[in-house]
Formats: structure tokens, sequence, C-alpha cells
């Protein structure tokens, strides 16, 4: 990551653009940054990619910006999903968190018979996705849908995809030999407690459905997703 602060901005960008950043923002920008009139930062979004932006002033609580130069692309991603049955909130928290820095595209949230947390702050939810696309360096921020029932993630996931079964009870371990050619593919990993035996055939006989071991050992559901994307990430080829 540069010197410079980035912050995420949903509006268009595009040079000689003048506005004002949020409370929020402004506050991050004036008094955590320190950060004065003259400073630069960073803007960015998936539609307009990464631009420099000129501090005006400090107004009312508020930063006054004026949008300069574009200094990156949007470079096209790896289209890779995580579905996740909802858990507790510290781990889910470092879930997002560290899944975002590791490349997910789309958050996927599901209430399991074993899910022992039967909701999701949404809210809650994006700022650590926008908060962690703004510290790693990533240009697009994923998107996170309302929580929905295992079975309809199931019957509604796209005909050209490939769900990735984390399950400790498969045969297939290795995933080097595996050449993908669908999209998106999506890291499906379920409740403390396990999926139940009926939805595990469900999944298990849903033809998008590949069933990969990853671990020798019984990880937590935020260990699992943490490492299924990392080892997806750098072994699966996406083209």
């Amino acid at each position: 990551m540069g010197s410079k602060a980035r912050l995420f901005y949903s509006a268009e960008l595009k040079s000689g653009v003048i506005s004002k950043l949020s409370i929020k923002q402004s506050h991050y920008i004036r008094t955590v940054m320190r950060l004065k009139p003259g400073d630069k930062i960073s803007l960015f979004n998936s539609k307009n990619g990464e631009w420099d932006a000129n501090i005006l002033s400090h107004e009312n609580e508020i930063t006054k910006i004026r949008v300069e130069k574009l200094t990156r692309f949007q470079k096209k991603e790896c289209d890779l999903w995580l579905a996740f049955s909802t858990i507790k909130k510290i781990p889910q928290d470092l879930m997002l968190q560290k899944t975002t820095e590791l490349g997910v595209q789309k958050f996927i949230p599901l209430l399991c018979e074993r899910s022992t947390v039967r909701e999701i702050n949404i809210e809650r939810a994006n700022k650590i996705l926008v908060e962690a696309s703004e510290q790693s360096n990533r240009i697009s921020v994923p998107e996170i849908l309302k929580i929905q029932k295992l079975k309809n993630f199931l019957e509604k996931f796209p005909k050209d995809g490939l769900i990735i079964f984390c399950d400790i009870n498969s045969g297939s371990k290795n995933i080097k030999n595996i050449l993908l050619k669908k999209t998106p593919v999506c890291i499906l990993v379920g409740p403390e407690g396990d999926f139940s035996e009926n939805e595990r055939q469900l999944i298990v006989d849903n033809k998008k459905t590949l069933s990969l071991n990853l671990a020798e050992n019984i990880l937590r559901s935020e260990t699992a997703a943490i490492a299924a994307t990392t080892i997806l990430g750098h072994n699966i080829n996406f083209q």
C-alpha cells in the first residue's frame, strides 16, 4: 500500500470533479491522518478505477476535494465467491476482512439447520468490506447479499458456475490438477456444528458441486473460509 490515504468513493470519479467527503471520511482525513489542504489522497471504485485527489479545504467538519488524475485502472479479477453459514460476530468479522483481502468478490450468508446465529448485520458487514478493500489496496469492494436458506442458494446458483464444498469427509485432496473453466467459483463453508446429513446430501447431489478436503484437521468455520480462499486463489486456473 502507498503512503497516501485511500478511500472508497461510490460516486463518479473523473478529472476536475469537486466534491465533499462524508463526515466519517472527513474525520479520518483531518483528525486521524492529519492531512491539510494541498495534500493528496487516493479515491477508488470498481467503475472508474483509482484516482489522485487534492484536498481543497476542511470546513464545518467536511473535507472538500478535487479529483485530479487516474492512477490505476480496474483489472479483471477472478470471480470468486464465498457462501457461509452465519457465525458469531467476532470470528465472522475476521472472516469477512481476511477473505476480502484475499480477493472474494461476493459474499452469500446462509441460514443452515445448525446455524447458531440466525441473522447478519449487512450494514456492519459492508463497513468491514469497504475498510478491508481500502487497506488491502484492491479497487473493487465485494458485494454481500441478504441471508438466504441453503436450499435456495443451491437452486439459484448460476448454471455455469462451480461450488467448492469444503468437506473433511471428501476423499479428494488434490486441487492442482483441477482446471476450472467455469465461473463463478464459490467456496461453501458450513456452520460450527457442520451441515446436517440432509443438507450434506443436498450439497453432494447438486451437479454444480465439487467436494474437496482442504485440510487434515477439523477447522473452525472462519479458518476454513480463509484457508480455502487462500488455497484456491493460488492454485486454481480461472481462465
